[in-house]
Order: C-alpha cells, then structure tokens, then sequence
C-alpha cells in the first residue's frame, strides 16, 4: 500500500486522486488545498459573472463530501509550505505530512503587472470563485468597467459586461488583441467587437497602466497610463495572463523549465525521486515545434492528472504517456466563434530558419453550410502548413458558423502529423445542413497545396 499525498484542489489535483482510487483502492490518498473547496471549473467564471451558468455552485464538480466517500482524504485550508524530498515529508500548516509518492497540483495565478496602488479596492483578478462572486457583485453595481489585458478572459469578460449593460474600455499594452493569432485574425476580432457593440465598447492599444487612483475611501476610481491617458471607471479587471506556481517545487529542488513551469517526462515525473506534477504548474511541449510550451487549461490539467494517476499507481512502469500539445484554444463573443489550433504563420515566419521550414498559408472565407441552406454563415478558417514537407502547421478559424469542428479536424490532422496531400483525402461528411459540397477546409487545403507544387512560388 501507497500513501500519495496530492497539493492543490482546483482540477489536475482532484483527478489524480479520483483517477488513483480507483485504480488501487487499497492506496491511502490525501488531497491538501489552500482554498476552502476544490474541483470547480475556473473555466465557467466568465459565463457566472454573465449569467449563462445562473448559480455559482453549477461551477462546483465535486464536493470534498464526494471524495470522502470515494475514501479520499481532503483538507481544506491547509498550506503547503516545504517538501523535505530526503525525509518523503512535506510541511503542511506547519505539521508533518508523508508520503510514497507526491503530486504537486499548485496551478497558476495571476500575472499581477507594477502599477503602482494595484492592491486598492476595485481592483480585481479572476482566477477563483471568490474572484467570480466579487466581480459580479461590482457589476451590478457599475456602469462602467475597464479591463487590462486583451486575451481570451478579457474577450469572454467583455461579452459578460456588454451583456449586463455595462460600457467596456479595454487597455491593451500590445498593439494589438488576442495576439496568439495572425494580426489580420487580431484585427477581424477586434473590428467585428466594435462593429456589434462599438457604443458600448473602447479600446486602447500600446498602452502599459502606470498607475491606479483611488477616492477618499481607498476605491478604484480611475488609471493613469505612461502616455499620460486617463480613464475612469467604476472598477478594474486585469486579465494579463497567468504563471505556474513554483515556489514550492523550486525550493525542493524540482527542475522548472525555460518557460517557468515544473519540468516533467512524458510520465509526468519529475526530477526528484517520488515527485510528480500536473496541471497549470507545469511546463508542456509543442507537438509542432518540439520546445516547451506553457497553456493553462482544464483540459490539459485534467489529462495530465489521469496520466500522473495511472503511472504513479504503477511505477517503476511507465503505463501511459502525455507527449505534449497543440496550443489549441477557443472562445467566442456572443455567437462568433474564435478558434486556433498549432503555430499561426506569424509565428511559423519567426521561427522558419532555426526549424528549416518554409511557411505557408491559404485564408479562406466561405458559408459553413451550403449556401442555399437558410442558417449558413460565413466562416474565415486560415491553414498553415511548410512548403518543404507537405506537412500541416496550424489553423485559425473565426465567424459566426461553425468553426469548431473546423478546428477539431485540423487538431487531428496535426496530432496525426499529415501532410497537405493526405489532409485533401479525408473523408469528411456532407450534407447540407452542415456543410458545402467541398469543405472550406479542402478549399483552404487545395489552395495551400497550390502553393507547395509551384515551384516558383
């Protein structure tokens, strides 16, 4: 019999619990988290502070009540403050706790950006569901809002304010939003925000936020930015990305990698003996380029605990194997769909000459079903791929049709490792509810095979 004891309650650590017990019920398995609940979707935040998800609990998946009766221990508001790697020990509220195997779940938080007064009230983060609840509370009871940061949070957070009838100013230290995509992707977001809500909604590029000023009272009225812009509002929301938490793994001398995320094998082990970890924490590697690559996301979470579950309930033996990701993300504002999955051509063009590629793209607009059919819609999908071998790079795809699925198949063109030729082959299903006789992928994948038999292109 094991005891794996497990740091971090939000979604990497309850699944490898779950995953654990279930494999070797006979395991002892405690679960440790700062927060005073665990297993929720971070996710969903946005969608609470909206309104689609109408009670905070729906965000809530297990209860730490659920885990017990699966014969999981959990603590709640319990701090992990030192891994002792020689002694298996860690020091949890400042008591001893031991372990057989450890899996270190301590996920991100919020890239908090030097402005100076950032901590005044008004001022907040999303990461939580105290975040989620707080920020509503602050809606209801605004009519204006500014939001640092222009990435997907900061997307789905403007949705959420519009939505509620609040106006919007975005301050985005980039030239641009949503910069993982191409800039001409950045820029259709961008305008088709402004074109549907353009009176409720502002934006501010090249703009880094020096500076928070509050009332009398000590609440967020306005920011200052270095060029001297000002705005006021009724509240702040800054939505600039996060970073893994890695003090604790660093301290016990866990290899943390070039992007700043624990270092894992293919197992998710780690360097120190009996020290696993997944989640946010950890560093993944792009399944395109082959270099780490850091990503956020439930869903990534969720597979790397299953994979730390199976192979620590199994070790020595290596059981199964997470070999990295794509990048792949999406999100929407109201019913336009933004989507991406491997490297964008901006991004192929940069790295071109180290990796010995020759990158080129086909951007495509056209109806996601057939065009008679009374609810098609205008998609633009943009696939990358390098001339010298045939194979596919990435995609990115926006409008208000069906994009997801676009995306989805490429993901899967990409994770099998086709070539633009092979991608031509594949028997995608027709009808004309759900598409055009010739798919705007195959559209987009001729015209890129164009590309790769000229010679002189």
């Amino acid at each position: 019999m094991k005891k794996i004891v497990i740091i971090g309650g939000s979604a990497a650590g309850p699944k490898t619990a779950a995953k654990a017990k279930r494999m070797t019920p006979e395991n002892e398995i405690e679960l440790y988290t700062q927060e005073n609940l665990i297993s929720y979707s971070a996710c969903g935040l946005p969608y609470f502070i909206e309104g689609t998800v109408k009670n905070i609990n729906q965000l809530i998946i297990r209860t730490p009540e659920d885990f017990e009766k699966q014969g999981i221990k959990v603590f709640l508001e319990h701090t992990a403050q030192k891994i002792l790697p020689d002694k298996k020990c860690v020091i949890i509220n400042g008591k001893e706790v031991y372990y057989d195997e450890l899996v270190l779940c301590t996920g991100a938080e919020p890239i908090k950006p030097k402005i100076k007064n950032i901590d005044i009230d008004g001022v907040y983060f999303l990461r939580r569901i105290k975040d989620g609840i707080a920020i509503k509370e602050a809606m209801h009871e605004a009519k204006k809002v500014v939001i640092i940061g222009g990435g997907f949070i900061g997307v789905e957070l403007i949705e959420a304010f519009v939505q509620n009838g609040l106006s919007v100013v975005l301050v985005e230290s980039c030239s641009r939003m949503m910069r993982v995509f191409d800039s001409e992707f950045s820029d259709m977001i961008k305008n088709h925000i402004l074109e549907r809500d353009g009176q409720w909604v502002e934006m501010h590029f090249s703009q880094e936020v020096e500076e928070f000023i509050s009332d009398e009272n000590g609440k967020f009225t306005k920011l200052i930015t270095k060029n001297g812009l000002e705005i006021e509002a009724d509240f702040c929301v800054i939505a600039s990305g996060v970073k893994p938490n890695v003090e604790l793994a660093r301290d016990a001398g866990v290899e943390i990698g070039v992007t700043g995320g624990i270092a894992v094998d293919v197992s998710m082990r780690t360097n120190v003996p009996n020290i696993w970890a997944a989640g946010d924490c950890t560093q993944e590697r792009c399944l395109i380029t082959k270099r780490p690559l850091y990503a956020s996301l439930g869903t990534i979470a969720n597979k790397e605990g299953r994979v730390a579950a199976i192979n620590l309930t199994n070790c020595p033996e290596v059981c199964e194997r997470f070999e990295g990701i794509l990048g792949s993300a999406i999100t929407r504002y109201f019913n336009y769909t933004i989507a991406l999955t491997g490297i964008s051509a901006e991004d192929a063009a940069r790295i071109a000459e180290k990796f010995d590629i020759h990158p080129i793209s086909a951007t495509v607009v056209k109806k996601d079903k057939a065009g008679y059919m009374p609810n098609s819609e205008n998609i633009t999908i943009k696939l990358v791929a390098d001339k010298k071998t045939g194979k596919l790079l990435g995609a990115q795809g926006i409008g208000t049709g069906d994009v997801n699925k676009r995306i989805n198949t490429v993901t899967s063109a990409l994770q099998s490792g086709l070539t633009v030729e092979e991608f031509l082959h594949l028997d995608l299903p027709y009808a004309p509810p759900y598409s055009s006789t010739i798919d705007i992928l195959l559209t987009a994948a001729y015209r890129l095979n164009g590309q790769i038999k000229d010679k002189n292109w």
